[in-house]
């Protein structure tokens, strides 16, 4: 993985991450709160119904006039009975400074009390005062709850992290291989031309006194070579920005000029040569524009042939035809034939770009093209347009 790839997954983790936890630790929050509450009252509702049978039992005490209050409890409750003066009848709560006797049920500190006032004060109480801890054991479980399904769900939201992090990067992941594939393509198609032109100059030193005909051949195809790629770098950076000065074309001669550009390369793989041009066929079109169409076709017709093949031309008042008898290609290659940086054969070099040309240009002025194309037995680009 490339360090900018890792940089902007954990970049993307650590927000997807954070934001995950901010909301879980909120959503954990009120569960816990929730759930607190939910014990509270749980513990309420049995002390008051503890607190109701402790009245009936100072009812029935009351009844029978008995001097002692032999009062019955759950251990569970503290228990301290008041005076309409708020004093201590029997029992005697720590608590009894902070009790807020305008209120029923209170917490204080860990202690959940409740008081229930008494009338007509049986025995003289006035306020039966019940004391207990807060259900630290319920709280305790409800915590290890939140804490398993936090390190439950921290888990699967990392994975699931990891993994549209991935998804993420994906498309950055494919734009780096293809520009990484797009330099080492350069460098290498840069490279041929350059190293060609040199080595034939040396020769062409070395051996002064020869034509060195061949060498110039050489030296020819390098430098429209060079040309060529020049050319089409700087179309497809200007493509957006680019200014068409549409007026009627001659095809026929152009298409005649580009054959006499390529005839050293065509002679230099020794393909027989078809041509069928009709004249005067003049399309309303950028010559720049006719220029990279027939040249990228030509140029592919003649890089992707076999050596001694053959390479037919033809022209006609609503279509262009370039037949050539090389490597061809399969169902699967032309469905993305026209991608930037697609090539059918990574073996006779190329950047990828010429179909892309030539498929921007087809686009722009309506234009359609069609590939009947065989592995091994050639390929046939047919460019038709309206009269």
């Amino acid at each position: 993985m490339f360090r900018s790839e890792k940089k902007s997954l954990y970049r993307f983790l650590s927000i997807y991450l954070l934001s995950t936890f901010i909301l879980f630790a909120i959503g954990a929050s009120i569960f816990y709160t929730l759930e607190k509450h939910h014990l509270i009252d749980k513990q309420r509702q049995m002390m008051t119904q503890e607190a109701e049978h402790l009245q009936h039992q100072l009812i029935a005490l009351h009844k029978s006039f008995a001097k002692k209050l032999p009062i019955y409890i759950d251990p569970a409750y503290t228990l301290t009975l008041l005076d309409i003066d708020k004093q201590p009848i029997t029992g005697s709560s720590t608590l009894l400074k902070l009790i807020d006797f305008t209120r029923e049920y209170q917490s204080i500190g860990s202690e959940l009390v409740y008081l229930k006032f008494v009338e007509p004060y049986y025995l003289g109480t006035a306020y039966i005062v019940l004391q207990t801890p807060l259900d630290q054991a319920g709280l305790s479980q409800v915590k290890r709850t939140i804490i398993l399904f936090m390190l439950a769900a921290g888990l699967f939201f990392l994975l699931l992290g990891l993994f549209l992090g991935r998804l993420f990067i994906a498309p950055m992941r494919e734009a780096i291989e293809t520009m990484n594939r797009f330099i080492q393509d350069t460098t290498h198609e840069l490279n041929t031309p350059v190293s060609t032109i040199l080595t034939n100059l040396e020769l062409i030193q070395t051996m002064q006194k020869c034509d060195a005909k061949e060498e110039m051949q050489r030296i020819e195809i390098a430098s429209k070579t060079l040309s060529r790629i020049y050319d089409d770098l700087t179309y497809l950076k200007l493509n957006h920005a680019y200014h068409r000065d549409i007026r009627p074309l001659d095809l026929s001669s152009l298409l005649k000029e580009r054959i006499a550009y390529f005839a050293t390369a065509i002679e230099a793989k020794k393909l027989q040569l078809e041509e069928h041009v009709e004249e005067g066929v003049v399309l309303e079109m950028d010559h720049d524009d006719a220029l990279r169409l027939i040249d990228n076709l030509l140029s592919n017709a003649v890089k992707y042939n076999r050596t001694g093949g053959k390479l037919r031309i033809e022209l006609g008042a609503t279509r262009l035809v370039i037949e050539d008898s090389g490597i061809g290609m399969d169902t699967q290659t032309l469905q993305y034939i026209h991608e930037r940086f697609r090539r059918a054969n990574s073996s006779e070099g190329g950047f990828g770009i010429g179909l892309d040309i030539v498929h921007q240009v087809i686009k722009a002025y309506g234009f359609e093209i069609t590939f009947n194309s065989q592995p091994h037995k050639g390929t046939e680009v047919t460019v038709q347009w309206k009269k």
